[in-house]
């Protein structure tokens, strides 16, 4: 299988759960570095950073993305890593030659996680306007075209609902930039959102795009939405990543006594401040679908809904659990960990190979394959 891996970095302190449950993690750059040269020694293909800038939800510490992202590729060889921008607090402009530099410094390993926004707070607190759901991502599609003219085009102009470029220049016939990026044409775009309008944006924008966690019976349905969508509109539709949250452990009782405690353990004020604040994400949407639509208390402990995705067993069951998202169309798995200092190593060394040498289902199976069963383990909905 040619199945791809990433994994989330985790530059936010406070890991990948909304819980006191014990954890081995950390948020520090060094920390981050040292984890990145496994990843790559293991066979992860790529690192997303994330995107925090107020503390919130028990991570109340926080290496900016762009920033550690372009660390961390500086100093590695073959990790591709990704750093997520929010547009609004971003202009593309200026980012458009960061990103660029970025690219050439990694020599062609950096790209960007385009993330339209759902922590009001955060754009607020900056004394930016917050716009309705689908205006968000009116607003990013423009940033991706202008940030594609730029590094494109000799001279680029622009002129949006939302962003000009290129206009009263002295001296040129549209905005300049060089050097331009090492990837051809561009660095990748990958593109957060599950709803109809980042589905939409997607399809017509995007290289990869990130799909919570969940069955994949709904995942599928994405896929499907993004790629009928893609036809119509006449372009390539983009790859697909899925998150999941791994708990890979020599038993699937431990798997689920882990898990079990995670929930037990949640930090009540913190999560449901977080469930209070996504619901600016897909349930403000003209529809009321996209991310966190269907998420109750215990699927937002962990905050991409990872538990629902079902990485959560023994080898063989991640395994085969990885089979099925492969045969479904997801090319990506995106992937957070409870103990980063030792788990993510372990899932290179044991899970990677194994679904390297593993046999691809059949995709005429796939509706076989997406009729499962959804358990409910300590309050969480895990597909099986």
């Amino acid at each position: 299988m040619d199945t791809e891996f990433a994994y989330w970095v985790p530059n936010v302190s406070g890991g990948l759960v909304v819980s006191d449950w014990e954890m081995d993690t950390d948020w520090t750059y060094e920390y981050n570095l040292d984890l990145a040269r496994t990843a790559e020694d293991v066979g992860f293909e790529y690192a997303l950073a994330q995107a925090r800038f107020f503390g919130s939800y028990g991570a109340d510490r926080q290496l900016e993305a762009l920033s550690v992202a372009n660390a961390l590729a500086a100093q590695t060889e073959d990790l591709h890593v990704i750093g997520a921008v929010h547009p609004g607090l971003w202009e593309p402009g200026p980012l458009a030659n960061f990103i660029a530099t970025a690219d050439r410094i990694s020599n062609g390993r950096f790209s960007i996680n385009v993330v339209s926004g759902w922590f009001k707070g955060e754009f607020t607190g900056f004394g930016q306007p917050w716009l309705a759901h689908d205006e968000r991502y009116a607003r990013s599609e423009e940033f991706i075209e202008v940030l594609k003219a730029l590094w494109t085009e000799e001279y680029a102009t622009y002129d949006g609902r939302f962003y000009t470029i290129g206009r009263d220049i002295d001296g040129f016939d549209g905005a300049p930039m060089q050097p331009k990026p090492v990837q051809d044409p561009y660095p990748q775009v990958f593109q957060g959102g599950n709803s109809k309008a980042a589905r939409k944006m997607a399809a017509r924008q995007a290289d990869v795009l990130f799909i919570n966690g969940g069955s994949l019976e709904k995942i599928r349905g994405i896929i499907e939405d993004v790629e009928s969508y893609a036809e119509e509109f006449g372009t390539e539709p983009p790859r697909f990543a899925a998150n999941g949250f791994v708990i890979q452990r020599d038993t699937e009782a431990e798997a689920k006594e882990t898990l079990e405690g995670i929930i037990e353990n949640a930090t009540d004020e913190a999560v449901e401040a977080f469930r209070e604040q996504v619901k600016q994400a897909g349930q403000s949407s003209a529809e009321g679908e996209g991310m966190w639509d269907d998420s109750d208390f215990e699927d937002l402990v962990q905050y991409n809904d990872g538990f629902k995705t079902g990485l959560i067993g023994t080898d063989e069951q991640i395994v085969e659990r990885i089979r099925k998202l492969d045969a479904i169309g997801i090319d990506i798995v995106l992937a957070g960990f409870l103990h980063y200092d030792t788990e993510l190593e372990q899932f290179g060394e044991e899970i990677i190979p194994a679904v390297r040498e593993a046999d691809p289902l059949d995709p005429t199976d796939v509706d076989d394959v997406i009729d499962e069963d959804v358990e409910s383990i300590g309050g969480a909905e895990v597909a099986r």
